[in-house]
């Protein structure tokens, strides 16, 4: 026997109707959506300044705990649902798309996770998002050229004071040559002391005449 399973709203579990997809009508004007690419906002600029030289830097949706935001980000990150993750790449890449600033983006770049992580989790949350993006922007979407070298612990990571030096880099380049004089956007799920964006930055800005510009799912409050 077939059984027949309807797909439901990924924040309030609510069955979806024909014409929507992934979250409800509702939900989708709840979503707290930041406007920061569209005000040229400097908020998230703001969070690595003095640390990391963004060219441009946005987020698409505040995240505050127990909030809608944290309701999809913990589907998307821990029970598989990546079907999210091509939704708000799918959402932001449009609008992206029709900002001059983002519109010589040469390559996007996923935030990497660390290979143990990986392998356990069976995917990274951010690649449909960047993928998505790099469709949006008609940029070259590259998920092999930075690489986590070192595995973390969150609490740890995530303090505003961590530094790193050559010796005891998070991550690394496997090669440079494919992005010299590029303009690369860098994506990843959620940016809050900005440490995970210093940590990848560190190494790609040593990358003759490179731009940066940074763009994530959320951004908490």
């Amino acid at each position: 026997m077939n059984l027949f399973f309807p797909a439901v709203c990924e924040a309030c579990n609510t069955v979806l109707g024909d014409n929507e997809t992934v979250v409800c009508i509702s939900c989708r004007h709840q979503l707290p959506v930041t406007n920061f690419h569209f005000d040229n906002s400097e908020t998230v600029k703001k969070i690595v300044y003095g640390r990391v030289r963004l060219k441009n830097a946005t987020a698409l949706l505040h995240f505050s705990k127990k909030g809608i935001v944290q309701q999809l980000l913990h589907n998307l990150k821990y029970r598989g649902h990546e079907q999210i993750s091509t939704f708000l790449g799918q959402w932001l890449g449009a609008e992206l798309n029709t900002i001059k600033a983002y519109s010589n983006i040469d390559v996007v770049i996923p935030v990497p996770l660390y290979k143990t992580k990986l392998r356990r989790r069976g995917y990274n949350q951010v690649t449909k998002f960047g993928k998505e993006i790099a469709k949006a922007l008609n940029a070259t979407y590259n998920d092999t050229v930075l690489v986590k070298t070192k595995s973390t612990k969150t609490q740890v990571f995530k303090g505003r004071l961590t530094r790193w030096n050559d010796d005891g880099a998070l991550f690394s380049i496997t090669e440079n040559a494919s992005l010299k004089g590029k303009h690369v956007l860098l994506v990843d799920d959620i940016i809050t002391t900005g440490a995970t964006v210093e940590a990848c930055a560190t190494v790609l800005l040593k990358i003759d005449n490179i731009k940066l510009s940074l763009a994530t799912m959320a951004i908490a409050d």
